[in-house]
């Protein structure tokens, strides 16, 4: 048996629709999530990725205390984010939120830092995009020594000096995972090397094996720096129901609108049945029935050498009833299914 494998969700707390086929307010949308994730850690999930906007197709602005609800309820999940914005967050604020959280969860809670495909946080907290790449730096270089070091100093061009800062709570003795989300910049899988945290590569569209030469940067940046290769993980949506032809119809008109608001902002052309369906036959959708989802899975952790695969569950208004469904089969069959056709253990 080989190194073991995380097999996850991820969730952005998509704005879904109800019975009567009309958007449900965020506070149900919610309470929906935490629900979820109760389902999550009763069929044997992983891990479970909240993650952070600040726009009104997604509910979830503030991770952390979503995640602790979940933990309040759970017993052997994982929670973290998918992922949060350092750049515009306070890097000791969010510190003591995770810290706190961990100590609720009992060591289960993990942080996944980005820089986020959406910047409607920047002018929200007062940041201006030009400082884009220095905000990230600087702040994840104070996060990460304030995880690290128990006694923090630190200057930079961001903020006030620290000298000899503690920071409470402290973490438990087993401190707290962190990782960084990558959207496919060589610069962001150099940076993922330099500061020693596992990389997580966000694939939400196209064949996976386009990947394969950050994954090779990656470790021949792990050789030159002198750093140990971490275990690399994935995140890409997905949705399993009983059959193909189920998932598939399911899921195509709650994708097709969120990929239609969303492109619509960033000059997409709309898409079209063949584009999602060539996207689930040869890309980055994991759409269908419980083995055709579980190959498509063990295909991409063998091609990129994964030590984790987290599927983003919801897409869209699709309804919570179906993405339920999609769990609970995720958790009872797709991963036993992975995990054989691969021979990997349980992380």
């Amino acid at each position: 048996m080989s190194e073991p494998l995380s097999l996850g969700l991820d969730t952005f707390g998509d704005v879904t629709t109800g019975a009567d086929g009309k958007l449900l307010p965020h506070d149900h949308v919610l309470r929906n999530l935490v629900e979820e994730g109760v389902l999550a850690d009763q069929v044997g999930i992983d891990f479970l990725g909240v993650g952070e906007h600040h726009r009104d197709d997604f509910a979830v602005s503030a991770p952390e205390i979503v995640m602790a609800a979940i933990a309040a309820r759970t017993r052997r999940l994982r929670l973290g984010t998918a992922v949060t914005v350092l750049s515009s967050d306070d890097p000791i604020r969010l510190f003591e939120r995770f810290s706190t959280l961990n100590a609720i969860a009992d060591g289960r809670a993990e942080v996944i830092l980005g820089r986020g495909s959406f910047t409607e946080s920047f002018p929200l907290f007062g940041f201006d995009l030009k400082d884009y790449e220095v905000l990230f730096e600087e702040k994840l270089d104070l996060f990460l020594r304030l995880v690290r070091e128990e006694e923090v100093t630190w200057s930079g061009k961001t903020r006030t000096p620290l000298r000899n800062q503690r920071v409470f709570p402290r973490l438990g003795s087993g401190g707290l995972q962190v990782s960084i989300g990558v959207g496919g910049s060589p610069e962001s899988v150099v940076r993922a090397v330099h500061f020693d945290v596992p990389m997580m590569l966000a694939i939400i569209g196209g064949d996976p094996r386009r990947f394969l030469p950050y994954v090779d940067l990656y470790k021949r940046a792990c050789a030159q720096l002198g750093k140990p290769v971490r275990p690399l993980g994935v995140h890409s949506p997905g949705h399993v129901a009983q059959t193909d032809a189920e998932a598939q119809e399911q899921l195509w008109p709650h994708y097709r609108a969120m990929h239609d608001r969303i492109g619509g902002e960033r000059g997409w052309p709309p898409t079209t049945k063949e584009n999602f369906l060539n996207e689930v036959r040869h890309g980055s959708l994991y759409v269908g029935a419980p083995e055709t989802v579980a190959r498509k899975i063990a295909n991409t952790v063998r091609t990129l050498g994964l030590g984790r695969f987290d599927m983003k569950y919801s897409n869209g208004p699709l309804p919570q009833g179906q993405m339920m469904e999609s769990i609970r089969l995720y958790g009872e069959q797709v991963m036993p299914l992975v995990r054989d056709m691969l021979g990997r253990a349980a992380a």
